[in-house]
């Protein structure tokens, strides 16, 4: 039971090897929109296709390593080839300088050579002749004078309000951004002209920069372009799949024991078909790629059930006829075929001499240098904590301890957790309520009078005469589930769980304090979220705990 059936879809080289074959203009535009949350310029869109066959380009900054996320727009390509499209892929090894520097320059040549070697292996796994594609590095054209005028040219014409809001979902937000990152945007939105396509495919998180591109092409002369854009698939938290953020992504070169282990604890709620990462993946990737998906499971309860319809998938789940470790051994069995022809391609001795390089280890501390309190070297560094969003889904007081609160919190994991605090004389349990508020999930589990507390809630205090308390916020719109980090600690694994006697949380807590702004802080970096920073609501000045 570790195969998955695939008999009455054509192969993918038999797909491409008949691209020949005549299509009309509304199979080609069926082909290149299934799937896509939105299309900006569809009146141009129809008008180029009765001329012509689309020029699109999707671009992708070769900053951290790419996770399966990155088969949604393969997947996407694989249809624009397809309807006939000529599609290049741009290497944007530019870009992911400009990013708040997510690749150091002396990477950057490496990174790219990752990224061509991943993506083309990715293609390839799923069919795609790579042969019928372009692929372009940003600095081949981007470092020409031709395009440096222009970026000045466009510099004369866009605000810092502007640059900034285009790359708002993008470009790393920090307090303080550089001026590298507000140039992001406006480069993005000359690649269309300077790769001469008619269309830019992207995520839904690239929408403003789409917008900006709209507005300030023409102001240079320059024709608007269409845009493209794929949903954005939840990772295995349930929020964004991201490279910075270990437990939400998988990696391509993940052994498969790793993916077991990822899997079993993603987040995949019987009957939640919202942020439900392990449903996406199958109507974005696997069913535009197999036009099926079998649910493998025991004979006594079902055996194996085909689905030639996603919505029918959708509904099963909904209706709870799936279970969803069903669901997810049947995902994972697909995904490692995916992966395995990826993975024996990185196993060369080149291959992974070039991971080495392209992604180095931090270097470890040597022997006899002198610590200090709180260096990465001696491992006290915030990334090491893992804090999260959560959502407070009931509240209700102690059996046995007046002062105390039990909540169950949403951490977006299969089950809730409970967390004991010592809040009643400070926040009322209606103002907790259905709240988001910030948790530090990886402490040891300890009982409070009896019940054991499975996490902490992050407050802020300030004391005095009458001490105050307030919970810490995350920006609106976040997720439970969304990691909460330190500026310049996106990286690092958390503690599986922090040890008592290390005091890991004790020795980075005395640093931890609000600022003039109400902003959480560590050493006057913020606590961020992918939305922004965590704050409190009125207490300056004070201590987190």
């Amino acid at each position: 039971m570790d195969r998955v059936r695939v008999s009455r879809t054509r192969s993918s080289l038999e797909v491409f090897n008949n691209m020949g074959e005549k299509k009309d203009v509304q199979e080609k535009i069926n082909l290149i929109t299934r799937n896509l949350q939105e299309v900006l310029g569809e009146d141009k869109l129809h008008s180029t296709l009765q001329e012509r066959d689309l020029k699109v380009y999707w671009g992708t900054a070769t900053t951290g390593k790419p996770h399966i996320a990155y088969f949604v727009p393969m997947s996407k390509i694989a249809d624009f080839l397809k309807a006939g499209c000529e599609v290049t892929i741009l290497f944007a090894d530019l870009h992911a300088y400009l990013d708040n520097m997510k690749a150091p320059w002396e990477l950057l040549q490496l990174r790219t050579q990752y990224y061509e070697h991943i993506i083309k292996a990715m293609l390839e796994s799923i069919g795609v002749p790579t042969e019928k594609l372009k692929f372009v590095k940003g600095t081949d054209f981007q470092l020409s004078r031709e395009y440096t005028l222009d970026v000045y040219k466009l510099s004369s014409v866009v605000t810092q309000h502007d640059a900034k809001k285009a790359g708002a979902e993008v470009v790393k937000q920090v307090e303080h951004p550089l001026l590298s990152g507000l140039l992001y945007p406006g480069l993005q939105a000359l690649d269309e002209e300077y790769l001469k396509v008619d269309a830019q495919f992207g995520g839904i998180d690239q929408r403003k920069i789409f917008t900006f591109a709209e507005k300030c092409l023409p102001a240079l002369g320059f024709a608007k372009r269409i845009h493209l854009m794929n949903p954005m698939v939840p990772g295995l938290t349930g929020g964004k799949m991201s490279s910075s953020e270990e437990e939400s992504k998988i990696d391509m070169l993940d052994k498969r024991e790793d993916v077991k282990k990822k899997m079993k604890r993603a987040f995949c709620e019987p009957g939640n078909v919202e942020n439900n990462g392990i449903l996406s993946f199958v109507r974005h990737v696997l069913f535009p790629l197999h036009e099926e998906f079998v649910i493998l499971r025991d004979e006594k309860f079902g055996g194996n059930k085909t689905y030639l319809e996603y919505s029918k998938l959708e509904n099963d789940f909904r209706d709870q006829t799936i279970h969803p470790g069903d669901l997810k051994n049947s995902v994972e069995v697909v995904l490692n075929n995916l992966l395995d022809p990826i993975r024996k391609k990185f196993q060369t001795p080149e291959m992974q001499q070039l991971i080495k390089e392209a992604y180095p280890r931090p270097k470890k501390q040597q022997k006899g240098t002198p610590k200090g309190p709180a260096s990465e070297n001696d491992e006290v560094i915030p990334s090491r904590l893992d804090i999260r969003v959560g959502r407070i889904v009931s509240v209700a007081n102690h059996p046995d301890a007046e002062n105390l609160y039990v909540e169950q919190v949403d951490i977006g994991e299969p089950q809730l957790r409970t967390v004991v605090s010592g809040l009643v004389q400070y926040v009322a349990a209606e103002d907790l309520l259905n709240q988001n508020v910030v948790m530090l999930c990886n402490l040891k589990p300890q009982k409070m009078r009896g019940i054991e507390s499975q996490a902490m809630l992050l407050c802020a205090s300030i004391e005095g005469e009458k001490r105050k308390v307030e919970p810490l916020n995350p920006p609106e719109g976040c997720e439970p589930g969304e990691r909460v980090f330190i500026e310049g600690f996106e990286n690092g694994p958390a503690d599986d769980e922090l040890k008592p006697k290390k005091k890991i949380f004790e020795k980075l807590q005395v640093d931890f304090k609000i600022s003039d702004d109400c902003t959480a802080q560590w050493q006057q970096r913020n606590f961020m979220t992918k939305l922004g920073a965590v704050t409190c609501k009125s207490l300056k000045g004070g201590s987190i705990s």
